[in-house]
């Protein structure tokens, strides 16, 4: 994400998950096992993601109306992490018509954000430590647009024609139930039908699209593992537009006809971002890229919403870098928990400097130099952000860029400091990472003793010394 204020940073859908919170104890309607936890205990969102499983793909079937009203099933295959009696889904909104689980009907409970499925008993074996299964939902209803603790809005916003689904850091709840936290990643297939003229966009690559009896509808498919977070449905009088990267990357883009003269310049630089990324950070993770540009206002910052970066107006390059640099950093090395944004905020940020750097603008040297001497980046260490409402403020940004170039000049080898980036995502590529993780594999890979830079730089408090 980057904020674009003040700071600079459909249908309808169901899922299948597991983990459970309420009232359903021991083993219960004869099923060996015992409910799934109801949250991950997330530094910042205890009660976010669900225990119990591990989702592996969803596939969703959305349906929206002229009015924004979301119908449509979900259908998530997961498998179990221990023997279950039942499991949670994180939801906000919504009525659930519907659950089965491995085409049983499924009991249902709702308690705030936290939808509990008790399947029948004669699934339990379904349901051991170690098995998948198949758990499908439908509901319908009008979508919720949630506001965070820092004040921004994510979730489902209307747009000037349309809405977009927004999921950082806990939106996606409110457009389809999951396992919300960015530890648990999955495949998706995502088909969108909506009212003839508009378009409806997603993640990954588009595999159909028709028209039929005043309805358009579009079908996405996203084979790599995604976080639920950077899932998204963007549905607009979108221009699309289609091409492929020197390298055969699928480029997709759909602009807001109000937005397309002045985005035209920066989209198409597009392929060369990403051969100059992936020349700085590893392969490209994915098989697709492009870009969504809504109108601008449609929401108060961009997202890097995998493979395909929503932006609220025309984006200048130095955004397009830092959500394109999003794809290695937070996609596809998505953080452990929330408390390790800078892993996703700081290296993006430093991507900026670098494509400064590399093409004729301000060194990286006078950009660290500017956010040292802003005092917003010092306000508290950016590996531990004190309340949720930090997690997207400026230390976390350009603090978290200060470490990356304070690690660059220890190094003091640029060929051994971007061996060490593409080392980074080649090791955790589609998976998780956290803080931790980090400043080991640069101390192995590097055979430094980096222990007072992580002090001063990364967990410290206060402005640090540049000697």
């Amino acid at each position: 994400m980057r904020r674009l204020a003040p700071a600079v940073a459909l249908g309808a859908v169901l899922v299948t998950v597991a983990g459970l919170g309420t009232a359903c104890t021991g083993t219960q309607a004869g099923v060996s096992g015992k409910p799934g936890a109801a949250g991950l205990r997330d530094p910042y969102f205890p009660r976010l993601g669900n225990g119990g499983y591990d989702v592996t793909h969803y596939g969703l079937e959305l349906a929206v109306g002229a009015d924004g009203r979301l119908s449509g099933t979900a259908e998530i295959i997961a498998r179990a992490t221990q023997d279950l009696s039942a499991f949670n889904l994180d939801l906000a909104g919504l009525d659930v018509r519907s659950a089965t689980v491995e085409g049983r009907p499924a009991a249902v409970n709702r308690a705030g954000r936290e939808l509990t499925l008790r399947p029948a008993a004669d699934v339990e074996e379904r349901l051991r430590v170690g098995r998948t299964f198949r758990t499908v939902v439908r509901y319908a209803g009008s979508p919720l647009t949630l506001t965070d603790q820092d004040g921004s809005e994510e979730g489902w916003l209307k747009t000037g024609d349309g809405w977009v689904a927004l999921g950082e850091p806990t939106g996606s709840m409110t457009w389809f139930p999951g396992n919300h936290h960015p530890s648990d990643k999955a495949t998706y297939s995502v088909e969108v039908t909506v009212p003839e003229g508009l378009t409806a966009v997603s993640n990954g690559r588009r595999t159909a699209v028709r028209t039929s009896g005043g309805r358009t509808t579009s079908t996405w498919r996203t084979d790599a593992p995604m976080a639920s977070y950077l899932a998204t449905v963007a549905i607009g009088r979108f221009t699309v537009e289609e091409s492929r990267t020197g390298d055969g990357i699928e480029v997709l883009t759909a602009v807001d006809p109000v937005s397309r003269k002045r985005s035209s310049a920066v989209l198409e630089q597009i392929p060369q971002v990403v051969a100059w990324a992936s020349e700085r950070f590893g392969p490209y993770p994915f098989a697709s890229t492009g870009a969504i540009v809504d109108r601008p206002g449609d929401s108060g910052y961009a997202l890097e919403t995998q493979t395909r970066p929503y932006f609220p107006g025309p984006p200048d390059i130095g955004l397009l870098v830092h959500e394109l640099a999003h794809q290695w950093f937070g996609d596809s090395v998505t953080p452990a928990t929330w408390r390790d944004m800078w892993l996703n905020e700081g290296f993006a940020t430093y991507a900026e400097w670098l494509w400064s750097e590399d093409h004729h603008g301000a060194s990286a040297q006078h950009l660290f130099d500017e956010a040292y001497a802003d005092d917003a980046n010092w306000a508290f260490p950016p590996a531990d952000p004190p309340t949720a409402a930090d997690i997207s403020e400026a230390p976390v940004y350009g603090r978290g860029a200060m470490v990356v170039h304070r690690l660059r000049l220890a190094i003091d080898d640029d060929e051994a400091f971007f061996a060490l980036l593409k080392g980074w995502t080649a090791a955790h590529r589609h998976g998780n990472a956290a803080t931790g993780d980090f400043t080991a594999y640069a101390e192995r890979r590097t055979g430094l003793d980096l222990a007072p830079l992580w002090d001063a730089w990364l967990y410290g408090d206060g402005r640090p010394s540049r000697a």
